[in-house]
């Protein structure tokens, strides 16, 4: 873990009352999570399936944990540069969706923290 090792400081660089947005390619997927609820949305269903987590802020980011399909379901921000591999897009932090046996990478962004470069535009909804 970089940083002071020290440092049992909670995650603090998303407060509570944001809301998360995520996405990531290959497959595509995406949603948001906000006040105990997660929307997961994928091309097949698009407006998605919302579901309660939990909210953990750790030392070097945030974890967003519930059951989907009997399986758990975990949702880890954490801070840093990522892309989405198909823009030039750049976004505040990385995400990683956990759904019983099966990863997926992506990046997430909030209101206040917003991705920069071309075509972000289309984040600010």
């Amino acid at each position: 873990m970089p940083g002071d090792a020290q440092d049992h400081t909670p995650f603090s660089a998303i407060s509570a009352d944001e809301t998360v947005r995520f996405a990531g390619t290959e497959p595509f997927w995406s949603g948001d999570v906000s006040a105990g609820r997660l929307t997961y949305k994928t091309p097949e269903n698009p407006i998605g399936e919302t579901l309660a987590v939990s909210r953990f802020a750790g030392r070097g980011g945030l974890s967003f944990s519930g059951e989907r399909d009997g399986a758990l379901l975990t949702l880890a921000i954490a801070p840093g540069p990522c892309s989405d591999g198909m823009s030039d897009r750049s976004y505040p932090f990385a995400a990683m969706l956990k759904h019983g046996e099966e990863t997926r990478s992506g990046c997430a962004w909030t209101d206040r923290q917003r991705p920069t470069g071309e075509g972000s535009a289309a984040e600010r909804r």
